[in-house]
């Protein structure tokens, strides 16, 4: 079956544009491929700073026929219906179509045959289609036809575009068309400096072999292991070790065509700035790669650079040019990192009085004393001093304001670190002013020291209960202030240091610090849906990071049912303890039983427009299935109400599975709707009693199965 490549050439595309692009090209094509009938075996899109490029495999020669029966009027309609028919069909005469008899009687039907048309022809029109609406974040129009409506416009200057198909045994045919003046061909040319000649190309195969030897690597990812392969063994020639960074290696290879990598160095005295903000100038002024010696794993003075040149002197002058700039960057750096020094974090404190946090929140210099008190009120909580996670949220954002921070924003809280360190800060302290954003995903660390946790956990709150508070919430997919990381941020803390928190508490101490704020909306009212929400806005996180880690986000919800479950560490216990009691056969048939009582007593209760709770009269007992359950119930509540409050939840689970043969007996022994009222009625809350017993544990009811 024939193939298509399509190649559109342009000037240099931005790097961090390619890989949604090739993407982009790939689904749109293919997609309007499928829906034209024309279902394809393979294909794959290309990209390099200059090219957007896509093989599709397998592609039919033409459409299939389509047969398609139009219904029309019935027989004798008036003229006007069958002339409607008509037209709408394509025929000349009501002859044309055939008669086709149904329940409702005779109907004339138009019997359409439409063959399919030449693939070439289908993807002549495809291809201008989607080039003339490609989705690119920017795009721009050049030249005189710029002026005109309708001009194209794509991301870069557009010089040619490739366009062919055929099958692997014949030259293929160049597919024709063209887009903004542009037409369609096969040739192409090779790198911009190294070979700029044009040359021709039949598919894929042909295509890439010509373009390696016109030094251009077509594939992104094979210049992404070039460039990774190159820069270890230069590195480890001279007994260094390269920081990987995966970010930088693919803009790297969207900035080049063919990855030439070589080493350069800096002036030695600027290794006392320290190792991040090295990085960091390097990374984000020349898109270089820094070097440790393997042995310390200490930043060494020299960094990777990649070319997209074979140049004649070997590189020397690309190397010395980004010498001289990487010289004069650090220094930049080194002049902001020393300035830094000269002034201390608290003498910074207060220009954030004039600096809004948000528009309803008030200014960074509010946040900062409402996160100091709660983090104090918290330390105790968590183990830490609370002298010490007062300083440390005091001087949490300080660094907000220096020069390195203002020049690289990614450094924020590492930076704080080092200020904090140079000023002779307590080592806690220190290091919670650079954990408390932590953790800010879902692989990131977590802090462990407390201090550090008070800091984060108050910071993390007063984010949540602030924007709860003005009714800020995430909405669908948008969560502007990322709080729904905040949430699981909390979460991981907590679980990962198995922290004993009250949710409840918490969140009220940080609601009375915004009601404060917030003269004249200090309602109750306020109070009583905010933590309520909250609570159930952690639920749903708690249900997603525990969903992550294979548990049930049926089990979560049956925990967090129960009345006062806000902590997250007693919860989790809860929920594992109830997966493993549920996976074994009592537990099944436990619930089993349960929903069995449940669905009779939902029944009977609407039936009879009222509730059957209350305690059931043992002297109305007549069968020995009913004294036997009634036991067991009370003596379930009492084992499982002891596990519980010892934190058993084992224990608890193992209290709840006695009751699974006495549930079964009276099921087969015992008839509930019995015509005596007043024994269905004691029946029906022994029932019901079931349902209050394993509320102990969870509620049964927001089991799945």
């Amino acid at each position: 079956m024939p193939d298509l490549l399509l190649e559109l050439f342009s000037e240099e595309i931005p790097a961090r544009m390619q890989a949604r692009a090739a993407d982009d090209l790939r689904k749109l094509v293919t997609d309007r491929l499928v829906e034209a009938g024309l279902v394809y075996e393979g294909a794959k899109a290309f990209v390099t700073p200059r090219r957007l490029a896509l093989a599709v495999h397998g592609v039919p020669v033409r459409q299939p026929d389509v047969r398609e029966e139009k219904k029309g009027p019935r027989v004798g309609a008036p003229e006007g219906a069958i002339a409607g028919f008509l037209k709408a069909a394509g025929l000349k005469s009501i002859d044309e179509a055939k008669v086709q008899p149904d329940k409702k009687g005779d109907f004339y039907v138009a019997v359409m045959e439409k063959p399919g048309r030449a693939a070439i022809d289908v993807i002549g029109e495809i291809i201008p289609a989607v080039i003339e609406k490609f989705p690119w974040p920017k795009s721009m129009r050049w030249g005189a036809q710029s002026k005109e409506a309708g001009a194209l416009n794509w991301v870069r200057p557009l010089h040619s575009i490739v366009a062919t198909f055929g099958p692997e045994t014949e030259d293929p045919d160049v597919v024709p068309f063209a887009v903004d003046g542009i037409a369609s061909g096969n040739t192409t040319c090779g790198h911009r400096f190294m070979a700029p000649e044009t040359f021709t190309v039949r598919r894929l195969d042909d295509y890439m072999a010509k373009l390696d030897k016109a030094k251009v690597v077509l594939d992104a990812e094979r210049r992404r292991d070039i460039i990774l392969a190159e820069a270890k063994q230069l590195a480890f020639a001279q007994g260094l070790e390269l920081v990987e960074d995966d970010g930088l290696l693919a803009e790297v290879a969207g900035l080049v065509e063919w990855p030439v990598v070589l080493m350069g160095s800096f002036d030695a005295s600027f290794l006392h700035i320290p190792a991040e903000v090295i990085r960091a100038t390097i990374r984000n002024n020349q898109k270089c790669f820094v070097l440790r010696d393997a042995a310390h794993a200490r930043l060494i003075n020299k960094f990777i650079l990649v070319a997209n040149i074979e140049a004649e002197d070997g590189g020397g002058a690309i190397v010395a040019g980004n010498e001289r700039v990487i010289r004069a960057r650090l220094s930049d750096a080194k002049f902001f990192y020393e300035t830094d020094l000269k002034t201390r974090l608290e003498d910074r404190l207060p220009k954030f009085k004039d600096i809004v946090f948000h528009e309803k929140l008030g200014t960074q210099w509010d946040r900062i004393e409402r996160i100091e008190r709660l983090a104090a009120e918290l330390a105790p909580l968590v183990g830490a001093d609370a002298e010490k996670a007062k300083r440390a949220a005091r001087l949490c954002k300080a660094d907000l304001l220096t020069e390195v921070v203002g020049e690289f924003p990614e450094l924020q809280g590492l930076m704080g670190k080092y200020y904090a360190e140079e000023q002779g800060e307590h080592e806690a302290v220190a290091h919670a002013i650079e954990d408390h954003y932590r953790p800010k995903g879902p692989d990131d660390y977590v802090p462990a020291e407390p201090v550090s946790i008070a800091v984060a956990l108050a910071d993390k709150i007063d984010t949540l209960v602030g924007f709860w508070f003005e009714d800020e919430k995430p909405t669908g997919s948008k969560d502007p202030f990322a709080l729904r990381r905040a949430a699981l941020g909390i979460i991981r803390l907590v679980l990962s240091n198995n922290i004993r928190l009250r949710l409840t508490r918490s969140l009220e101490l940080s609601w009375r610090e915004h009601a404060d704020r917030a003269s004249g909306m200090t309602s109750v009212a306020k109070r009583e849906v905010l933590i309520p929400d909250l609570l159930a806005f952690f639920a749903d996180r708690l249900k997603v990071q525990l969903r992550e880690q294979g548990a049930r986000h049926d089990l979560v919800d049956a925990v967090f049912a129960l009345q006062g479950q806000d902590d997250l560490f007693l919860i989790v216990r809860r929920v594992e303890a109830l997966g493993k009691f549920l996976d074994t056969e009592d537990g099944k048939n436990l619930l089993a039983g349960y929903k069995r009582a449940t669905n009779i007593i939902r029944i009977e209760e609407k039936k009879d427009n009222r509730e059957y709770a209350g305690t059931p009269d043992a002297a109305l007992y007549q069968q020995a299935e009913e004294r036997a359950l009634a036991q067991a119930i009370d003596a379930a509540k009492t084992d499982a109400g002891v596990g519980v409050a010892t934190e058993d939840f084992e224990a608890a689970m193992r209290a709840m599975a006695k009751l699974r043969p006495h549930v079964d007996a009276f099921f087969d022994k015992v008839t509930v709707n019995v015509a005596d009222a007043g024994l269905r009625e004691n029946r029906l809350k022994l029932l019901n009693q079931i349902r209050e017993a394993t509320r102990a544990v969870a509620d049964f009811s927001k089991i799945e199965g």
